[in-house]
């Protein structure tokens, strides 16, 4: 059993993983998830600074690193500017623009030998003598 103290009241609990905090303190982040997510619905154009402004107990960071999760994603025209980690890229949610997903998934896949290399099936010849279904007995 894993007992640690809570990072948002300071409370112990029982520690299962993910970010290290008790279950009421989850609770609360996550309605004040859904509050930022019903504000950025409603005004896609809000910028970092609004929606801290807007909505209490919600730090800049805190929205970042939800967008940063994909669990939040900006509009095409948002104010707000994210850039892929790899290549610079404005992105709209995550750490990396698709291209450099696919390249690392390529990179990944290539080096423990997951990319399929299939050739064609061979072609085989029946004639209606094999062609029969068959029934083993036991």
């Amino acid at each position: 059993m894993d007992v640690r103290n809570c990072k948002g009241c300071g409370k112990l609990f029982n520690y299962i993983g993910g970010p290290p905090l008790c279950q009421a303190c989850r609770d609360k982040l996550e309605k004040k998830f859904q509050e930022v997510r019903d504000y950025l619905w409603e005004n896609p154009k809000a910028t970092i600074a609004e929606i801290t402004t807007n909505i209490e107990d919600v730090s800049s960071h805190q929205i970042k690193q939800w967008i940063r999760e994909e669990r939040l994603q900006l509009s095409s025209d948002s104010p707000i500017s994210l850039y892929c980690e790899n290549c610079g890229k404005k992105i709209v949610t995550g750490r990396y623009c698709q291209d450099c997903k696919n390249k690392m998934a390529k990179g990944l896949n290539d080096e423990f030998g997951l990319t399929k290399h299939t050739a064609a099936p061979e072609k085989r010849s029946f004639s209606k003598e094999n062609d029969k279904m068959r029934f083993f007995k036991s």
